[in-house]
Protein backbone atom coordinates (compact mmCIF):
# COMPACT_ATOMS: atom_id res chain seq x y z
CA UNK A 1 0.00 0.00 0.00
CA UNK A 2 1.59 3.37 -0.99
CA UNK A 3 0.62 6.92 -0.21
CA UNK A 4 0.72 9.94 -2.09
CA UNK A 5 3.33 12.09 -0.81
CA UNK A 6 3.56 15.99 -1.21
CA UNK A 7 6.45 15.80 -3.06
CA UNK A 8 5.37 13.49 -5.67
CA UNK A 9 3.53 16.35 -6.74
CA UNK A 10 6.05 19.10 -6.73
CA UNK A 11 5.64 22.20 -8.63
CA UNK A 12 8.44 23.81 -9.83
CA UNK A 13 5.98 27.42 -10.32
CA UNK A 14 4.81 27.07 -6.65
CA UNK A 15 8.10 26.87 -5.60
CA UNK A 16 9.42 29.84 -7.38
CA UNK A 17 6.73 32.10 -6.72
CA UNK A 18 7.49 30.78 -2.85
CA UNK A 19 11.29 31.82 -3.30
CA UNK A 20 10.22 35.47 -5.07
CA UNK A 21 8.01 35.77 -1.66
CA UNK A 22 10.81 35.09 0.67
CA UNK A 23 12.93 37.78 -1.54
CA UNK A 24 10.06 40.35 -0.85
CA UNK A 25 9.91 39.38 2.77
CA UNK A 26 13.46 39.88 3.57
CA UNK A 27 13.06 43.39 1.72
CA UNK A 28 10.40 44.64 3.64
CA UNK A 29 11.49 43.33 6.53
CA UNK A 30 14.82 45.35 6.05
CA UNK A 31 12.77 48.35 5.20
CA UNK A 32 10.84 48.22 8.63
CA UNK A 33 13.90 48.64 10.42
CA UNK A 34 15.33 51.72 8.50
CA UNK A 35 11.60 52.89 8.57
CA UNK A 36 11.94 52.54 12.47
CA UNK A 37 15.25 54.32 12.34
CA UNK A 38 13.62 57.05 10.38
CA UNK A 39 11.04 57.86 12.82
CA UNK A 40 13.29 57.44 15.61
CA UNK A 41 15.97 60.20 14.46
CA UNK A 42 12.76 62.52 12.49
CA UNK A 43 14.37 61.92 9.27
CA UNK A 44 10.91 61.41 8.14
CA UNK A 45 9.76 64.51 9.54
CA UNK A 46 13.03 66.76 8.23
CA UNK A 47 12.38 65.55 5.20
CA UNK A 48 8.88 66.18 5.08
CA UNK A 49 9.52 70.12 5.53
CA UNK A 50 12.44 70.24 2.67
CA UNK A 51 13.07 70.67 -1.28
CA UNK A 52 14.94 67.89 -2.83
CA UNK A 53 18.40 67.80 -0.96
CA UNK A 54 21.18 66.59 -0.64
CA UNK A 55 22.44 63.55 2.06
CA UNK A 56 24.35 66.14 3.74
CA UNK A 57 21.71 68.80 3.45
CA UNK A 58 19.24 66.30 4.90
CA UNK A 59 21.62 64.94 7.37
CA UNK A 60 22.68 68.62 9.02
CA UNK A 61 19.06 70.04 9.04
CA UNK A 62 18.38 66.98 11.38
CA UNK A 63 21.69 67.37 13.35
CA UNK A 64 22.74 63.58 11.76
CA UNK A 65 26.12 62.03 11.01
CA UNK A 66 26.13 62.04 7.07
CA UNK A 67 27.44 58.57 6.26
CA UNK A 68 24.91 56.99 8.10
CA UNK A 69 22.10 59.20 6.35
CA UNK A 70 23.40 58.63 3.12
CA UNK A 71 23.29 54.59 3.66
CA UNK A 72 19.49 55.41 5.28
CA UNK A 73 18.46 56.61 2.11
CA UNK A 74 19.97 54.10 0.10
CA UNK A 75 17.50 51.78 1.46
CA UNK A 76 14.94 53.95 1.52
CA UNK A 77 15.21 54.83 -2.45
CA UNK A 78 15.91 51.37 -3.54
CA UNK A 79 12.37 50.22 -1.19
CA UNK A 80 10.60 52.92 -2.90
CA UNK A 81 10.15 54.62 0.37
CA UNK A 82 12.44 58.46 -0.64
CA UNK A 83 12.70 59.67 -4.40
CA UNK A 84 16.12 60.49 -5.93
CA UNK A 85 16.52 62.95 -8.93
CA UNK A 86 20.05 61.04 -10.81
CA UNK A 87 20.95 64.42 -12.29
CA UNK A 88 21.22 66.48 -9.21
CA UNK A 89 21.56 63.64 -6.75
CA UNK A 90 18.84 65.21 -4.02
CA UNK A 91 16.10 63.20 -2.84
CA UNK A 92 12.65 64.08 -1.71
CA UNK A 93 10.07 62.45 0.22
CA UNK A 94 6.60 62.76 -1.72
CA UNK A 95 3.39 64.02 -0.19
CA UNK A 96 2.27 60.79 -0.35
CA UNK A 97 4.47 58.75 1.36
CA UNK A 98 4.70 61.42 4.37
CA UNK A 99 1.14 61.56 4.95
CA UNK A 100 1.77 57.43 6.50
CA UNK A 101 5.54 57.93 7.83
CA UNK A 102 5.76 61.09 9.57
CA UNK A 103 4.43 62.31 13.14
CA UNK A 104 2.13 65.03 11.18
CA UNK A 105 0.26 62.31 10.13
CA UNK A 106 -1.11 61.79 13.76
CA UNK A 107 -3.26 58.10 13.80
CA UNK A 108 -1.83 57.19 10.13
CA UNK A 109 1.91 57.18 11.19
CA UNK A 110 2.86 53.50 10.36
CA UNK A 111 6.41 54.08 11.15
CA UNK A 112 5.21 53.60 15.05
CA UNK A 113 4.33 50.54 14.64
CA UNK A 114 7.57 49.46 12.65
CA UNK A 115 9.61 50.09 16.12
CA UNK A 116 7.70 46.87 16.62
CA UNK A 117 10.30 44.59 14.80
CA UNK A 118 13.10 45.86 16.36
CA UNK A 119 12.29 45.65 19.66
CA UNK A 120 11.47 42.74 18.98
CA UNK A 121 14.56 41.18 17.47
CA UNK A 122 16.38 42.51 20.29
CA UNK A 123 15.20 39.09 22.39
CA UNK A 124 15.40 37.09 19.66
CA UNK A 125 18.74 34.66 21.33
CA UNK A 126 16.09 34.66 24.61
CA UNK A 127 12.89 33.87 22.12
CA UNK A 128 14.73 30.58 20.50
CA UNK A 129 15.99 29.46 23.90
CA UNK A 130 12.78 29.23 25.08
CA UNK A 131 11.92 26.84 22.02
CA UNK A 132 14.14 24.58 23.47
CA UNK A 133 13.45 25.12 27.02
CA UNK A 134 10.04 26.54 27.88
CA UNK A 135 9.87 29.24 29.64
CA UNK A 136 9.52 33.22 28.81
CA UNK A 137 11.81 36.27 28.37
CA UNK A 138 10.37 39.40 31.48
CA UNK A 139 9.34 42.39 30.73
CA UNK A 140 12.79 43.88 31.81
CA UNK A 141 14.39 42.39 28.72
CA UNK A 142 11.99 45.01 26.78
CA UNK A 143 13.47 48.63 27.80
CA UNK A 144 11.86 50.20 25.04
CA UNK A 145 8.36 48.43 24.64
CA UNK A 146 6.32 51.17 26.88
CA UNK A 147 7.80 53.80 25.27
CA UNK A 148 6.93 52.55 21.74
CA UNK A 149 3.61 51.04 23.20
CA UNK A 150 2.89 54.55 24.63
CA UNK A 151 3.62 56.29 21.04
CA UNK A 152 0.30 53.38 19.70
CA UNK A 153 -1.71 54.02 22.07
CA UNK A 154 -1.28 57.66 21.33
CA UNK A 155 -2.34 57.10 18.01
CA UNK A 156 -4.64 54.58 18.42
CA UNK A 157 -6.33 55.47 22.01
CA UNK A 158 -5.46 59.24 23.33
CA UNK A 159 -6.40 60.60 19.12
CA UNK A 160 -9.98 59.50 19.23
CA UNK A 161 -10.63 59.40 23.19
CA UNK A 162 -13.05 62.08 23.03
CA UNK A 163 -14.34 61.53 19.49
CA UNK A 164 -14.58 57.32 19.52
CA UNK A 165 -13.94 55.81 23.02
CA UNK A 166 -15.92 57.54 25.14
CA UNK A 167 -18.84 57.68 22.99
CA UNK A 168 -18.77 53.86 23.02
CA UNK A 169 -20.67 54.29 26.95
CA UNK A 170 -23.27 56.36 26.21
CA UNK A 171 -23.65 59.50 29.28
CA UNK A 172 -20.07 58.27 29.91
CA UNK A 173 -18.57 62.14 29.22
CA UNK A 174 -21.25 63.74 31.76
CA UNK A 175 -20.41 61.11 34.46
CA UNK A 176 -17.17 62.25 34.00
CA UNK A 177 -17.33 65.26 33.91
CA UNK A 178 -19.68 65.23 37.08
CA UNK A 179 -17.27 63.09 39.32
CA UNK A 180 -16.91 59.82 39.38
CA UNK A 181 -13.74 57.00 39.95
CA UNK A 182 -11.77 55.17 37.59
CA UNK A 183 -9.43 52.72 37.63
CA UNK A 184 -7.01 51.94 34.26
CA UNK A 185 -5.38 48.48 34.64
CA UNK A 186 -2.03 47.81 32.86
CA UNK A 187 -1.75 51.66 32.92
CA UNK A 188 1.66 51.88 31.40
CA UNK A 189 3.12 54.80 30.87
CA UNK A 190 -0.75 56.50 32.15
CA UNK A 191 -1.25 58.92 29.07
CA UNK A 192 -4.70 57.74 29.04
CA UNK A 193 -5.22 58.59 32.45
CA UNK A 194 -3.46 61.67 32.66
CA UNK A 195 -5.32 62.90 29.39
CA UNK A 196 -8.82 61.86 31.04
CA UNK A 197 -7.52 63.49 34.54
CA UNK A 198 -6.90 67.34 32.60
CA UNK A 199 -10.31 66.80 30.97
CA UNK A 200 -12.63 65.64 34.12
CA UNK A 201 -11.12 67.25 36.74
CA UNK A 202 -13.96 66.70 38.94
CA UNK A 203 -12.92 62.47 38.68
CA UNK A 204 -10.62 60.43 40.27
CA UNK A 205 -8.46 58.26 38.98
CA UNK A 206 -5.90 55.75 39.46
CA UNK A 207 -3.44 53.69 37.42
CA UNK A 208 -1.64 50.27 37.91
CA UNK A 209 0.58 48.48 36.22
CA UNK A 210 3.38 46.43 37.07
CA UNK A 211 6.73 48.16 35.23
CA UNK A 212 7.98 50.68 38.53
CA UNK A 213 9.62 52.29 34.81
CA UNK A 214 6.26 53.10 33.64
CA UNK A 215 5.00 53.83 36.40
CA UNK A 216 7.35 56.72 37.23
CA UNK A 217 7.24 58.15 33.44
CA UNK A 218 3.36 58.75 34.22
CA UNK A 219 4.13 60.16 37.55
CA UNK A 220 6.78 62.60 36.55
CA UNK A 221 4.00 63.79 33.64
CA UNK A 222 1.29 64.01 36.17
CA UNK A 223 3.52 66.39 38.12
CA UNK A 224 4.59 68.21 34.84
CA UNK A 225 0.96 68.69 34.34
CA UNK A 226 0.33 69.55 38.15
CA UNK A 227 -2.79 67.19 38.05
CA UNK A 228 -4.02 66.63 41.45
CA UNK A 229 -6.62 64.36 40.56
CA UNK A 230 -4.73 61.11 39.23
CA UNK A 231 -2.22 58.67 41.20
CA UNK A 232 -0.40 55.34 39.95
CA UNK A 233 0.56 52.41 41.65
CA UNK A 234 3.18 49.76 40.48
CA UNK A 235 1.24 46.18 41.50
CA UNK A 236 1.54 42.96 40.59
CA UNK A 237 -1.77 41.92 39.34
CA UNK A 238 -1.16 37.91 39.36
CA UNK A 239 -3.71 37.59 42.58
CA UNK A 240 -6.08 40.47 41.54
CA UNK A 241 -8.92 38.32 41.89
CA UNK A 242 -8.23 38.64 45.95
CA UNK A 243 -6.70 42.05 46.28
CA UNK A 244 -9.20 44.22 44.21
CA UNK A 245 -10.50 46.38 45.69
CA UNK A 246 -14.38 45.98 46.52
CA UNK A 247 -16.94 47.82 44.22
CA UNK A 248 -14.31 51.10 44.78
CA UNK A 249 -14.61 52.27 41.08
CA UNK A 250 -17.65 53.70 38.61
CA UNK A 251 -15.80 52.91 35.33
CA UNK A 252 -12.66 50.37 34.82
CA UNK A 253 -10.35 49.96 31.83
CA UNK A 254 -7.72 47.94 30.19
CA UNK A 255 -5.98 49.18 27.05
CA UNK A 256 -4.48 45.93 25.41
CA UNK A 257 -3.29 44.54 28.45
CA UNK A 258 -5.83 41.51 29.88
CA UNK A 259 -3.62 38.98 27.02
CA UNK A 260 -0.16 39.45 28.84
CA UNK A 261 -1.05 39.32 32.40
CA UNK A 262 0.09 36.34 34.29
CA UNK A 263 -3.40 34.69 34.96
CA UNK A 264 -5.55 37.18 32.46
CA UNK A 265 -8.72 35.16 34.40
CA UNK A 266 -7.77 36.79 37.94
CA UNK A 267 -7.08 40.10 36.18
CA UNK A 268 -10.81 39.94 35.09
CA UNK A 269 -11.99 38.44 38.11
CA UNK A 270 -10.07 41.43 40.45
CA UNK A 271 -12.37 43.63 37.34
CA UNK A 272 -15.78 42.53 38.21
CA UNK A 273 -14.90 42.33 41.94
CA UNK A 274 -13.43 46.20 41.70
CA UNK A 275 -16.56 47.14 39.89
CA UNK A 276 -19.70 49.02 41.29
CA UNK A 277 -22.80 47.17 40.45
CA UNK A 278 -23.97 50.07 38.01
CA UNK A 279 -20.43 50.60 36.39
CA UNK A 280 -18.69 49.85 33.32
CA UNK A 281 -15.92 48.21 31.79
CA UNK A 282 -14.29 49.22 29.04
CA UNK A 283 -12.02 46.75 27.29
CA UNK A 284 -9.60 47.32 24.48
CA UNK A 285 -8.08 43.67 23.14
CA UNK A 286 -7.30 42.57 19.51
CA UNK A 287 -9.45 41.19 17.42
CA UNK A 288 -9.51 38.00 15.73
CA UNK A 289 -10.34 34.61 16.33
CA UNK A 290 -9.64 31.77 18.98
CA UNK A 291 -9.11 29.50 15.95
CA UNK A 292 -6.28 29.65 14.09
CA UNK A 293 -7.59 29.09 10.34
CA UNK A 294 -10.55 32.03 10.63
CA UNK A 295 -7.37 34.21 11.01
CA UNK A 296 -5.74 33.09 7.64
CA UNK A 297 -7.50 36.46 6.05
CA UNK A 298 -6.32 38.54 8.96
CA UNK A 299 -4.76 41.82 7.51
CA UNK A 300 -2.18 41.79 10.20
CA UNK A 301 -2.36 38.14 11.04
CA UNK A 302 1.77 37.55 10.55
CA UNK A 303 2.49 40.69 12.42
CA UNK A 304 -0.03 39.95 15.38
CA UNK A 305 1.15 36.49 15.89
CA UNK A 306 5.07 37.17 15.82
CA UNK A 307 4.18 40.00 18.34
CA UNK A 308 2.78 37.42 21.04
CA UNK A 309 5.10 34.78 20.37
CA UNK A 310 7.99 37.31 20.98
CA UNK A 311 6.32 39.33 23.86
CA UNK A 312 2.96 39.19 25.20
CA UNK A 313 3.13 35.31 25.27
CA UNK A 314 6.65 35.17 26.52
CA UNK A 315 6.20 37.85 29.46
CA UNK A 316 3.18 36.12 30.80
CA UNK A 317 5.11 32.74 30.73
CA UNK A 318 8.37 34.01 32.20
CA UNK A 319 5.94 34.66 35.21
CA UNK A 320 4.89 31.37 35.28
CA UNK A 321 1.93 32.50 34.12
CA UNK A 322 -0.85 30.68 31.44
CA UNK A 323 1.15 32.52 28.36
CA UNK A 324 -2.30 32.93 26.26
CA UNK A 325 -0.77 35.71 24.13
CA UNK A 326 -2.54 38.36 21.78
CA UNK A 327 -4.38 36.00 19.93
CA UNK A 328 -6.21 34.88 21.90
CA UNK A 329 -9.34 35.68 20.32
CA UNK A 330 -12.58 36.78 20.81
CA UNK A 331 -14.07 33.63 21.71
CA UNK A 332 -11.79 33.06 24.49
CA UNK A 333 -12.19 36.57 26.02
CA UNK A 334 -15.72 36.32 25.93
CA UNK A 335 -15.12 32.53 27.81
CA UNK A 336 -13.26 34.76 30.21
CA UNK A 337 -15.53 37.31 30.90
CA UNK A 338 -18.03 35.20 31.49
CA UNK A 339 -16.20 32.76 33.89
CA UNK A 340 -15.14 36.33 35.76
CA UNK A 341 -18.96 36.91 36.34
CA UNK A 342 -19.94 39.49 33.71
CA UNK A 343 -22.96 38.79 31.94
CA UNK A 344 -23.71 42.19 29.92
CA UNK A 345 -21.09 42.21 26.54
CA UNK A 346 -21.33 44.31 23.83
CA UNK A 347 -18.40 44.25 21.13
CA UNK A 348 -17.54 47.47 18.82
CA UNK A 349 -15.16 48.22 16.26
CA UNK A 350 -13.67 51.45 15.06
CA UNK A 351 -12.99 52.60 11.65
CA UNK A 352 -9.24 53.08 12.25
CA UNK A 353 -8.51 50.42 14.70
CA UNK A 354 -8.02 47.08 12.45
CA UNK A 355 -6.25 45.77 15.57
CA UNK A 356 -8.60 45.63 18.39
CA UNK A 357 -12.04 45.43 19.56
CA UNK A 358 -13.50 47.64 22.42
CA UNK A 359 -15.55 45.89 24.36
CA UNK A 360 -18.23 47.77 26.63
CA UNK A 361 -19.04 45.37 29.59
CA UNK A 362 -21.31 45.26 32.88
CA UNK A 363 -21.91 43.04 35.86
Amino acid sequence: MTTDHPANSFSQAKADDFANRLLTMLNQSSLCVMISIGHRTGLFDTMSNLQPSSSAEIASKAGLNERYVREWLGAMVTGGVVELDPNTYKFSLPLENAAALTRAAGANNMSVFAQYIGVMGSVEDEIVECFYKGGGVPYSRFPRFHEVMAEDSGQSVLSSLESHILPLVPGLSDRLADGIQMLDVGCGRGLTMNRLAELFPNSRFTGMDLSSEAVMFAWTTAAEKKLRNVEFIVADLSNFDQTAELEAFDLITTFDAVHDQKFPLNVLKGVHRALRPNGVYLMQDIKGSSQLHKNIDHPIGPFLYTVSCMHCMTVSLAQGGEGVGAMWGEEMTRDYLQKAGFRLVQKHELAHDIQNNWYVVRK
